[in-house]
């Protein structure tokens, strides 16, 4: 199974699909690991929670957040196997066969791949939450 041009522009209008993006601390951790360590990620993420013919959780098995291959996963609707179905017309209730691993791994690297091309997002700005003890009317006192 290929990866097609056509795939990603049927999911470029997919209002929910395009809305994906890395931030910056996934962005970070997938230049720092490199192509074959996101690959093994991937492949052991398919394995695990896409394969089984009746997946764990299956339609909530992937987080929204935390590994660029979970942001990846929903941005090209392999992240459970009713998108993998809709999307890709790989069939539910059955487990997918190597092939079809290969295939889902492969877009999935497609997909971060483009993004590594963008340049880095803007770093996330942290609030820190003011101290009670900080208070500067307490420090009348």
């Amino acid at each position: 199974m290929n990866v097609s041009d056509a795939l990603f522009t049927r999911l470029a209008r997919s209002p929910f699909r395009q809305r994906f993006r890395l931030g910056r601390a996934e962005y970070d951790y997938a230049s720092s690991k490199g192509e074959p360590v996101l690959r093994q990620h991937a492949a052991e993420f398919v394995a695990q929670r896409l394969a089984p013919a009746q997946p764990e959780n299956d339609g909530k098995q992937t987080p929204m957040r935390g590994h660029p291959v979970f942001i990846a996963q929903h941005a090209t609707a392999t992240c459970c196997r009713g998108c993998l179905n809709k999307w890709h017309n790989i069939r539910q209730h059955q487990p997918l066969s190597a092939e079809q691993q290969d295939y889902v791994v492969t877009v999935l690297l497609a997909w971060i791949t483009h993004q590594m091309q963008q340049p880095a997002p803007p770093a996330r700005v942290s609030r820190n939450k003011p101290n009670p003890d900080d208070d500067p009317q307490l420090a009348l006192w």
